[in-house]
């Protein structure tokens, strides 16, 4: 329940104590932006039986019947309505509210979280809201700007080219250095910047001098190829050319060859 609370009802969103890095305008925004919520939208759910009066209403979600004396949920901001217990979920993440505590906008509930971010985008980073006039967005989130840094070494990243790793930036020079694939021909790591082709989990530059045959060293990108123990052939033929002794299984198909990742 703690760790539901904290995550449906984020104590930074309505309390400055938690935000101790904000600056003196953005507290008295976040105040303004608080106290509004609660006036305006905060409630908690009523759960009774259903009263003889709407015996046979429909779910507000779910539209099945509700009758007399059943388990249901009542919203006072939203009228005489009932809900299903089940269904008195959030309108986004449709997790259960804890407590029944909601947020009403425009006939729907909400969760305290996904209520807040209808208004304010919320940093990817510190999970706060944010209220500066700027802010950097990338990958479909948004971040204050001092907060968008490479997750390994805190370099800030503003203009700076990034990859994407586990939903954090990470700067090209870590992630050559800790986190790219060495290529299966020349060894060196294919950078942010490289394009890859990949085949039964290995990996190669897309470049013809690496992803080509072990033996005629014929380009393979888009090609139909064979691989024996990691390494990569145009044919039967020259697979059994380099090593005719060879017991282990072949497999044959295209090659797949990949561009930057989008995310850098």
């Amino acid at each position: 329940r703690a760790r539901a609370l904290l995550q449906q009802l984020p104590p930074q969103d309505c309390d400055e104590r938690y935000c101790p890095d904000l600056a003196e305008e953005e507290r008295r925004q976040l105040r303004a932006f608080s106290a509004r919520r609660r006036r305006e939208a905060l409630g908690q759910g009523l759960a009774c039986p259903v009263p003889g009066p709407c015996h046979g209403c429909p779910c507000r979600k779910c539209g099945r019947r509700l009758n007399k004396g059943d388990p249901g949920i009542s919203a006072s901001r939203l009228g005489d309505q009932f809900w299903h217990p089940s269904c008195f979920s959030c309108h986004f993440c449709h997790q259960p509210l804890v407590d029944l505590i909601y947020f009403q906008q425009d006939g729907r509930i909400y969760c305290g979280r996904h209520h807040a971010e209808l208004f304010r985008p919320r940093c990817a980073s510190c999970d706060q809201l944010i209220f500066m006039e700027e802010c950097i967005e990338a990958e479909g989130r948004r971040w204050h700007l001092e907060h968008f840094c490479c997750l390994e070494c805190d370099v800030p990243l503003r203009g700076q080219r990034y990859v994407m790793r586990s939903g954090r930036p990470c700067c090209r020079a870590c992630f050559e250095s800790l986190f790219a694939e060495p290529c299966q021909a020349c060894g060196d790591p294919i950078g942010a910047d490289s394009e890859e082709a990949t085949h039964q989990g290995l990996h190669w530059h897309a470049r013809a001098t690496c992803f080509c045959c072990s033996l005629c060293r014929k380009p393979l990108r888009g090609q139909p190829l064979t691989c024996r123990r990691g390494r990569l052939f145009c044919s039967d033929t020259c697979s059994l050319g380099q090593d005719t002794s060879s017991s282990a299984s072949d497999s044959s198909d295209s090659a797949f060859a990949s561009a930057p990742s989008p995310d850098s």
